[in-house]
């Protein structure tokens, strides 16, 4: 129950934390549109959430105009859970293929990028579901912010970078079926990587946790 109510207020902090430095760095202030990845929410968490806290934060500032949710292929936890957590508590959202989320950065307005994370290594780099490195790419080519949001306990200071990160890999099935339909040739090679790792120097916004929002490099040692 200690870690429950903990998890919560931290999520909550983050929130706090994340929409202020939002708000604070995109011109024209609010409100904001933003684009996420994955589930970081209530589902993900003990509930409020971490990228999805953020997003909360700011809708209940009344700072948020829109955000744009990618499906996040193959196991569309985006589509599935983020979506629909959003729907629920009446948070406007759109959900978008992955392939279009660079479209949606220049087509859309979109004005900050903000992710989960599931390990922060002692350089900054950052580890998270699959398609989070093209985002921070596309995102820095726009010059558009990219934020980190997750708690000091995802940081883990004995690893120097995210090469030293063990990447799980998937079923090709993910690939190459949906719903129990084979949608590719039954013997083509796959590859499916559940996670990749985007360097520190393209996390232009900031790492967000419970204690604030951190520059990659100053992370570990802040905290």
């Amino acid at each position: 129950e200690g870690l429950l109510e903990k998890d919560r207020r931290d999520n909550r902090n983050i929130g706090a934390h994340g929409a202020s430095h939002i708000l604070g760095r995109v011109p024209g202030g609010s409100p904001v549109t933003l684009l996420t990845h994955c589930n970081t929410g209530t589902l993900a968490t003990a509930g409020y959430g971490t990228a999805l806290g953020v997003v909360r934060a700011l809708h209940e500032r009344g700072s948020l105009s829109r955000v744009f949710c990618t499906e996040t292929r193959p196991y569309n936890q985006g589509s599935r859970l983020s979506a629909l957590e959003l729907r629920h508590d009446g948070v406007p959202v759109t959900l978008i293929a992955d392939s279009a989320a660079a479209a949606a950065m220049r087509e859309r307005g979109v004005q900050a990028v903000v992710v989960g994370a599931d390990r922060v290594t002692a350089n900054g780099d950052v580890a998270n579901k699959i398609g989070t490195f093209q985002l921070a790419v596309a995102a820095r080519h726009m010059g558009i912010p990219f934020y980190v949001a997750a708690p000091s306990s995802t940081c883990d200071p004995t690893l120097a970078s995210g090469r030293l990160i063990p990447i799980e890999e998937r079923p090709g099935t993910e690939l190459t079926h949906l719903g129990g339909v084979l949608l590719a040739d039954p013997e083509v090679d796959v590859w499916n990587p559940a996670f990749d790792v985007t360097p520190h120097e393209l996390i232009t916004g900031g790492i967000i946790t419970e204690w604030g929002v951190f520059a990659p490099s100053e992370l570990c040692r802040a905290l």
